[in-house]
């Protein structure tokens, strides 16, 4: 997109701050923070922490390491999976309010497989402004660095924790066209990998863990292969699971 012709683009980092526009009232800002590397954080992302009123977070505790790291100090309340119906009462009322709030997940894009959708439904309901401050994504790091066509594909998120329920959700997964992504926790990853060498057995897949960090790694292989390697040596770490469609890479 041509930045000069979009009205909402931001000044350049050379730009005078105060060349850049407030942060509007009565808004819920997505912010995605680092997944792993804190340098990833963008310049937006940190102007819209300093400049909130106050922020969601999935984990007070992770998000006041890295508000500590950012040398920002701001008020915080807990947002998750847990109290979703009264926080997003409570975060509707502060909006209604003219208040600009911001709302962060432990790592990542706000509403990715984490918290964030029921507050961005309701949201929206009721009138309010809600504006994506776009950054670090595991799926989208993943499946770049893959090798595997990323012209089309199918975002799952993470498998039910039911062996029945997984396999059925795995058998009509086959049926879509295009690569498949899914996060899996390592303590289901070779579980996933049998599944999948039963299913899908002549599939290209890609595990990619610990993303942007110092240990960041990349296996590929057949299921059976990976589920191989996976009993040899045991990984932590989450995993970003990106499996090739029916006709390969």
């Amino acid at each position: 997109m041509d930045q000069s012709m979009n009205p909402r683009s931001q000044p350049s980092v050379d730009s005078p701050a105060r060349t850049l526009p407030p942060l509007t009232p009565a808004t819920l800002y997505l912010v995605a923070t680092p997944i792993g590397n804190l340098e990833d954080i963008t310049l937006r992302a940190m102007r819209v922490l300093r400049e909130c009123d106050v922020i969601a977070a999935e984990d007070t505790r992770r998000t006041g390491l890295l508000l500590k790291h950012l040398e920002i100090q701001k008020p915080m309340v807990s947002y998750h999976a847990h109290n979703e119906a009264r926080r997003t009462e409570e975060i509707l009322e502060r909006l209604r309010g003219g208040e600009k709030v911001a709302l962060v997940s432990d790592a990542g894009s706000p509403g990715i497989s984490d918290p964030g959708e029921r507050v961005v439904r309701s949201a929206l309901a009721a009138g309010c402004r809600i504006e994506a401050v776009p950054g670090p994504c595991a799926l989208v790091a993943g499946l770049t660095a893959s090798g595997l066509p990323a012209d089309e594909f199918h975002f799952v998120g993470f498998l039910p924790h039911k062996s029945g329920q997984r396999r059925n959700r795995l058998e009509r997964l086959k049926e879509v066209p295009g690569t498949l992504v899914l996060y899996e926790s390592p303590f289901r990853i070779g579980k996933l990998m049998g599944e999948l060498a039963a299913i899908m057995p002549d599939r290209p897949v890609v595990l990619a863990r610990e993303l942007t960090k110092k240990f960041e790694d990349f296996l590929r292989g057949k299921p059976a292969e990976l589920a191989a390697r996976l009993q040899e040596r045991p990984l932590k770490g989450e995993f970003v699971v990106m499996v090739g469609g029916q006709t390969g890479v």
